[in-house]
């Protein structure tokens, strides 16, 4: 499905309350109670379809890339809360003080009992807690794991909160049609869940650790291959949730690029970086070691397009698909120029040195050692206009993997220099 395909869909789900409320929801208020309860409803649908916009549904996330499906992910979060935080305060004085007999139907005034109000009261601590505590997940002091079980858990009570909230202090959302519309689109939204962490973990099928070397003082390379079944079909550049020593059902499983190449059989294979609890204890992983892959995801693929060039340009463990892409090209003879710059920190950071070097690779140190004949710096703009010329910058494939910053400043110049934003791959793992 295209992009234009997707945003349209989420357009039509996210405002279809607002349709169906205008076709049965009876006679208008004032404009400032309708603004209100527009902003109330549209939250609530856009809460709901984030559960689907999670990332972990292969056909939304391989259709516009995982970077692109996470930060509109993002995107619309903010906006929700926004709309949410807002809706109340619309109502002004029609809202103020309680039940109002000479208007049970709540044409001109919304409910202000209490017991009504306690599911958007919740809502409306709950909602802005989430959002803080996915925003700064990477400056608080707890594990992954323990983020993902809040998170899910933080937008089920938020959902319900608002259900509640709706059919019982929303004027529109008491006809029947809307409680039908908000009980399908709940149900759906839940049901997204149940697929992700129940029905799809139930049809795991299961792998082994067959290898697992250290690289680089902080770098491993762990290969996993499949028990009883033919493996993964999956494209050169993307990615998989690999979970290494706990059941199919467990919440310990990160995102990692494969850096093996499909046509190289069927064993799969990841470079890693440590930067956490499960990535701080791969010396203690023992080949043998029951593993499952949920994959594959992303769209930091070569596949398909016919450019004349392709640029791999990498930062730190962003080599890890690209060293996928590169070793399929290599099988399949793909005949096309190709050139990969790589950064790094320091020298003691660098993988696969040997295996890049049979290319037209240029290494960058931020951090060189004396002597040091590659590249200074950062990859930057002014790198990019030394290794590549204006009509490969114009006609060339550029393909992303690396810190945010790289990514932008990259991005930025190439397209300032006359590159095609369509022929600019980029992948970011950042499920904030």
């Amino acid at each position: 499905m295209t992009s234009f395909a997707l945003l349209l869909l989420y357009v039509l789900v996210v405002t279809l309350p607002l349709g169906v409320s205008w076709i049965f929801g009876g006679p208008p208020r004032p404009f400032w109670a309708e603004l209100g309860s527009g902003l109330g409803m549209l939250a609530f649908s856009m809460i709901l379809v984030e559960f689907v916009l999670s990332g972990r549904f292969r056909r939304v996330s391989s259709g516009i890339g995982m970077d692109v499906t996470m930060r509109f992910h993002q995107v619309m979060a903010r906006a929700a809360l926004l709309f949410a935080l807002l809706h109340p305060f619309f109502y002004g004085g029609s809202a103020v003080g309680g039940p109002r007999p000479w208007d049970p139907t709540r044409v001109l005034t919304v409910s202000t009992d209490l017991t009504a109000m306690a599911g958007g009261i919740l809502a409306f601590v709950l909602l802005p807690a989430l959002v803080a505590l996915a925003v700064y997940r990477s400056d608080l002091d707890y594990k992954y794991e323990t983020w993902r079980l809040m998170h899910g858990i933080g937008a089920v009570l938020i959902a319900g909160a608002l259900l509640h909230h709706a059919l019982s202090a929303g004027r529109y959302s008491a006809e029947a049609e809307m409680v039908w519309l908000w009980a399908a689109m709940v149900a759906a939204a839940i049901g997204s869940l149940i697929w992700v962490y129940l029905i799809e973990p139930a049809r795991a099928r299961p792998w082994r650790v067959t290898e697992i070397k250290r690289l680089t003082p902080r770098q491993w390379s762990v290969t996993v291959t499949p028990e009883g079944h033919a493996g993964l079909d999956y494209k050169a550049g993307q990615f998989a949730w690999l979970n290494i020593g706990h059941s199919a059902y467990s919440l310990h499983e990160n995102p990692f690029s494969i850096s093996s190449a499909p046509d190289a059989g069927a064993d799969v294979s990841f470079v890693i970086k440590e930067l956490g609890d499960f990535t701080g204890a791969l010396d203690q992983v023992a080949p043998g070691t029951r593993a499952y892959l949920d994959a594959p995801y992303g769209s930091l693929t070569v596949e398909g397009r016919d450019e004349p060039g392709i640029a791999l340009i990498a930062g730190g463990v962003g080599i890890a698909p690209m060293l996928g892409i590169l070793r399929q090209l290599r099988l399949t003879g793909d005949p096309r120029k190709l050139r990969i710059i790589y950064g790094n920190r320091a020298e003691e950071q660098i993988v696969f040195r040997e295996e890049l070097a049979a290319e037209d690779t240029v290494l960058v140190l931020s951090e060189p050692p004396k002597g040091w004949a590659g590249e200074h710096g950062m990859v930057d703009g002014d790198l990019l206009d030394r290794c590549f010329t204006e009509e490969e910058i114009r006609s060339w494939l550029f393909v992303l993997c690396g810190p945010p910053a790289m990514m932008d400043a990259v991005e930025d110049h190439l397209i300032a220099r006359g590159g095609a934003s369509d022929r600019i791959l980029s992948e970011r793992f950042d499920y904030g």
